[in-house]
């Protein structure tokens, strides 16, 4: 493996080599609304509206122009408009001419001009200097959060987990918004919770097209922050035009060239030695000795360089800018949570009766030996097996290159072109599995290219067309290695010791997304009404293989019945069958928006939108298994798309005018402050990891152990040695029972996910630079997926004779023996509903329902400062509930199981929701120190001045999880959402399993033992703890629990920035820079990241919230989730 490890005397030559790759390179891309607006009223100096004023808008960067007039109502405005500096400039006749310099465009925001001239000749002319960006918005009700290109490279959390992968880049500033918290240990969707939504519901746009992954969600190509000109968050309400979801619009702008020649080269550097260890790593037995050089470091090198230039080719008329990059990781780090038998530990296991020797053979030969016995001990055949915590070293390495080319071309003060194209290529290892020997390569490549042609047929109608195409390309594969007497290495979990032994559960399998795109907006000014009319077509060709399972997947509570080759209890589960999934479908999405300023100080913004979502090609392949259909009950045709999907906006914003009295201090005076309410709809989109695993049984089956799959959960024997399930699906042919046996899945009409939210909010600006805004926003999630089985049933009751009882004090034996009903009584019974089981429908039938819903309140608090004299501050304080009855659709967590409890009984699982975090306060700044940097003294000047500092705060409230019991209590076939027993009267933080209550045995055999089994005998179960919270549920006991019940630790934490600036000349300076990521090294152990927005999986925790596989480290994070140690990463940077 390369060495990536930046050493000191390679600054110098790589620094040059910077500057020149920086020079000589070109690169990047452009995408759906990427504009902002300028609005203004021109009035004389008595107040009297002025119209017919000639209005004359110039790009300062670039040179181009563009004229209006003003209207009846003196009104002007300029639409669509990148982001930028402009200068307007107002005439009129008797009337002096006024020059307004510094008017700054934001994305999707209008800047409101209020115009005054004065009585004069009109060749002379009163140069005003605009106050610089927007504070507030008068004329929409978009709630946005916009960061500038200086936010964007100063903040230095735009600079984490920026891999193809992760591409999390500048979408981590979206933390900084109110009513926005991270997504926790979800551990699906991007960007975080944007108004009490799914972080799946997120859409991200790059210079106006799609940049979405229509597989799993989130964005697909990487765009460096070094790149961005502008990124936006819209939150909930925002225009019609923005179709394809419901949370918040992610949107980046990349830079465009200028008249004048810019660029920068720049390294940004983290190594071993420059972060702190973390508390997993210390539970391990890793220490740091100063005497032992690198190798008390594990490894941990990481390096982000490139360069870019943009300027004119031909001036005020054709542009470019190009921007390189490649970033390398190189890291060896232990998993943390996982126990191992030590040396004598395996010499006992070997010397057991009824151990299976291949079995211990495969655990022997990939999982390492426990030094030392610090995690107690486990029982194998009744005896108790000294295990201990391991360390040991898993590669991890990422090299990629990042190529990014804008052209911009001004045909005329009417047209322009713009050509944006971004080349991924990223070479990484896949290290999902727990052990390295199982890890594999897994080369990903991203490609994305657009158009976009704007025309201005006359100064009050304007045409942008766009098209784009993106490509991605991911291959993850399985290594050569194979389990005796299997056909295929399965994934083999021991939860008591944390373990997962086999490749990435989820390999192999590919992905290739072709995404064409049509955008085509026409945007009308009309009076007082400024219409856009737009549509968005896209088609998409994705074939793709995701078949979950695809070994075999064999989880154990104990490794007691792996070691004797029992079938798994906690699962058992294997798809079989092969076919690639075809995502190939059409997306479309229309809108109508107008902005209707009704008075000066008064707009309504009105919209309607309609979006159309194909059914994958591959999920309409259902149609095959139509001989499985039971007219009445269920039926396999080819599900249908909805069509019906129309989307209403409704807001409203009002900027009180009053000048004096209570009122006017409150307001603040014309444009000081604006009232702002807002009602909308929004559709969202199903993403393909639904369908893809819910193929007919012609193409795909699973099968569940105990089911329509071999052997009894925890009682069959030689379950490996038999083979396992084996990988040829049940057969079908042209039989419906047989058909019907082999059927596994369901897909059920297109309901698509859609939200309804409400706003009201009060701006106001004061002391000219300072805004503070008061938000509540309210919303509801409808039709959202949740994983279930359609057929299952729990074979426990609440009522007379339903469930076993659960005593927190043992009973006496007669108790005992006076109770009758039996868990091999409960077991008796189906678990399958009889309509289904009377059709032949006896195995589990697994679909996403369109069941899930969610509710959101949220208030929030925003004091901003815009960066006027070296100084820029944002803070932030979100006060929300968030309540849903569903959060993850697919494995990717055990915090909050993504299936429920019972699966014919939703209501039970409305509860407070993981994503929510009742408290968030976030707040960032940026300040350049005045001190000495106009100092007459050069030495002065150059030494002690240009320092500058920049930090963000976070803390956030703990995510709430759920504790489980981590077996099948209600034996409905599912264990993964049982729940516990509530003991109110308890310690909140301890937990206690149970012992089974036995009946007294009415005979033995000759040998000694009962002729009763021992679920013939059990009546009911004992608490081996009365004093704790939460009880175990023993098979056949009734849970009493809710969801999310147990919290997590908080947020607490600071990022600091500290880099001072060199000039060279006037317009060359060089930065040297440090950052501090967790400033003051504070253990945080949270599930998820403090800093990111990525998803952060937490299926292999269970050992936190699982009663069934011990108590040493249930409710222990830091035995469980990182401490996330304080990193600092140096920067250098060369301007020009």
């Amino acid at each position: 493996m390369n060495n990536f490890v930046t050493t000191r005397n390679q600054w110098v030559p790589r620094f040059a080599l910077l500057i020149t790759v920086g020079l000589a390179t070109i690169a990047s891309m452009y995408a759906q609304v990427t504009t902002g607006n300028i609005r203004g009223v021109v009035k004389d100096q008595n107040g009297a509206l002025v119209q017919g004023a000639s209005v004359e808008l110039a790009n300062k960067l670039n040179g181009s122009t563009r004229t209006t007039q003003t209207s009846e109502a003196g009104e002007f405005e300029f639409p669509t408009l990148l982001p930028g500096d402009y200068t307007i400039t107002v005439a009129a006749t008797t009337f002096k001419s006024v020059t307004l310099n510094d008017v700054k465009v934001e994305l999707n925001k209008t800047t409101d001009i209020p115009v005054l001239l004065a009585v004069g000749l009109q060749t002379e002319t009163i140069n005003v200097s605009a106050a610089g960006s927007e504070l507030i918005q008068t004329t929409t009700t978009t709630l946005s959060k916009n960061f500038s290109e200086r936010q964007v490279v100063d903040l230095a959390q735009t600079g984490l987990n920026v891999v193809i992968g992760s591409p999390t880049g500048v979408n981590n500033l979206s933390l900084l918004a109110p009513n926005v918290s991270s997504s926790g240990g979800v551990g699906v969707g991007f960007g975080g919770s944007v108004g009490g939504q799914r972080p799946r519901n997120n859409n991200f746009i790059v210079d106006g097209v799609d940049n979405n992954n229509k597989v799993v969600t989130g964005p697909q190509v990487y765009i460096t922050p070094e790149a961005v000109s502008e990124f936006s968050l819209l939150q909930n309400q925002f225009s019609a035009e923005y179709g394809h979801s419901t949370g918040g619009q992610f949107i980046t702008v990349t830079k465009s060239g200028t008249n004048e020649f810019h660029g920068r080269a720049y390294e940004f550097l983290q190594n071993r030695r420059l972060i702190a260890l973390d508390t997993l790593q210390k539970n391990a037995g890793i220490v740091r000795d100063p005497n032992a050089g690198d190798s008390a470091y594990p490894r941990f090198d990481f390096n982000r360089w490139g360069g870019n230039v943009g300027g004119p080719i031909l001036k005020n008329k054709l542009f470019f800018f190009s921007s390189w990059e490649q970033f390398a990781l190189g890291q060896a780090a232990s998993p943390g949570g996982i126990s191992a038998p030590t040396a004598a530990g395996l010499a006992t296991l070997a010397g057991l009766p009824g151990i299976s020797q291949s079995n211990l053979g495969v655990f022997k030969q990939y999982v390492p030996v426990a030094p030392t016995n610090n995690a107690g001990t486990i029982k194998v055949a009744g005896v108790d097996i000294p295990v201990g915590t391991v360390a040991f070293a898993a590669p991890n390495f990422s090299n990629q290159k990042n190529f990014m080319l804008n052209i911009d071309y001004t045909q005329s003060s009417n047209t322009q072109h713009r050509g944006r194209f971004t080349m991924n290529n990223l070479s990484t290892i896949d290290n999902t599995a727990n052990l390295p020997v199982f890890f594999t390569d897994a080369p990903v490549k991203g490609r994305l290219f657009s158009y976009t042609l704007t025309h201005n047929f006359s100064p009050n109608l304007m045409n942008e067309t766009r098209l784009a195409y993106r490509r991605f390309d991911q291959n993850i594969v399985t290594p050569n290695i194979s389990f005796p007497g299997l056909d295929q290495f399965p994934n083999i979990g021991l939860l008591d010791l944390g373990i997962n032994i086999g490749p990435n559960p989820f390999a192999p399998q590919f992905t290739i997304e072709n995404n064409y795109q049509v955008v085509d907006n026409v945007t009308l000014l009309h009076r007082n009404h400024s219409l856009k009319f737009g549509g968005d077509f896209r088609k998409l060709i994705s074939p793709q293989s995701f078949v979950q399972r695809a070994r075999g997947d064999y989880e154990y509570n104990t490794s007691d019945l792996y070691f004797r080759d029992i079938a798994p209890d906690f699962l058992g589960q294997r798809s079989v069958g092969s076919s690639p999934f075809y995502g190939d479908q059409i997306l479309w999405f229309a809108f109508a928006q107008d902005d209707w300023r009704f008075r000066p100080n008064l707009t309504f913004n009105l919209g309607l939108s309609y979006v159309y979502q194909q059914v994958q090609f591959g999920g309409r392949q259902q149609k095959l298994n139509a001989i499985a259909s039971v007219p009445g009950l269920i039926t396999f045709d080819e599900p249908k798309s909805q069509k019906t999907n129309f989307a209403p906006r409704v807001g409203l914003a009002w900027s009180p005018s009053y000048t004096s009295g209570y009122l006017g201090r409150i307001f603040g005076g014309p444009e000081k402050s604006s009232i702002r309410a807002s009602f909308q709809m929004a559709y969202d989109v199903i993403f393909d990891n639904i369908p893809i695993l819910s193929l007919p049984p012609q193409f795909n089956q699973t099968i569940d152990v105990g089911q329509n799959g071999p052997g009894i959960p925890g009682v069959s024997p030689n379950f490996l040695k038999n083979g396992g399930i084996g990988p040829n699906p049940l057969p079908t042919g042209n039989d419906p029972a047989a058909a019907r046996a082999a059927t596994t899945a369901w897909i059920p009409d297109q309901k698509v996910p859609y939200s309804i939210s409400w706003s009201l909010g009060w701006q106001r600006e004061f002391n000219k630079d300072w805004a503070l805004e008061t938000r509540y926003v309210g919303s509801r999630g409808i039709h959202l997926p949740t994983q279930s089985r359609l057929n299952a049933q729990p074979r426990v009751f609440n009522g007379p004779g339903g469930f076993l009882p659960t005593f927190l004090t043992a009973p006496s034996q007669s108790t005992i023996d006076s109770l009758t009903l039996t868990l091999r009584q409960i077991q008796a019974r189906s678990n399958i509903l009889p309509a289904f089981a009377a059709a032949g429908f006896n195995g589990n039938i697994v679909t996403w329902l369109p069941n899930g819903n969610s509710t959101y309140h949220g208030g929030s608090v925003q004091l901003t400062r815009r960066f006027t004299n070296g100084f820029q501050m944002s803070a932030a304080y979100t006060l929300s509930h968030l309540i849903d009855d569903s959060t993850a659709e697919v494995f990717s967590t055990v915090l909050s199981p993504r299936r429920v409890q019972d699966f014919q009984n939703l209501r039970p699982e409305r509860a407070t929701s993981a994503l929510n975090h009742t408290h968030r306060f976030a707040a960032s700044s940026l300040y350049d120190l005045p001190y000495f940097t106009h100092s007459r003294n050069f030495w002065t000047r150059t030494l002690l001045g240009g320092v500058s500092l920049a930090g963000t705060l976070t803390i956030e409230s703990g995510e709430y999880v759920t504790v489980l019991s981590g077996n099948d209590a209600n034996q409905n076939g599912d264990s993964a959402g049982d729940r516990t027993i509530i003991n109110e009267s308890g310690n909140a933080n301890q937990a206690s399993a149970v012992v089974a209550l036995l009946k007294t045995c009415p005979s033995f055999t000759p040998g000694g033992s009962c002729t009763l089994t021992n679920a013939q005998r059990t009546v009911g179960y004992v608490a081996t703890n009365p004093n704790a919270r939460y009880i175990q549920t023993g098979n056949g006991a009734l849970s009493n629990a809710g969801r999310n019940t147990f919290l997590s630790p908080a947020i607490q934490n600071v990022d600091f920035s500290v880099f001072k600036n060199f000039a060279v000349t006037e317009t060359k300076k060089i930065q040297i820079g440090a950052d501090f990521f967790n400033l003051f090294n504070h253990p945080q152990y949270v599930p998820g990241s403090i800093s990111t927005v990525d998803p952060i999986n937490s299926a292999a925790v269970s050992q936190y919230n699982t009663i069934a596989q011990g108590l040493s480290n249930l409710f222990v994070p830091s035995h469980v989730f990182s401490s996330h140690p304080r990193l600092v990463q140096l920067r250098l940077r060369f301007t020009f």
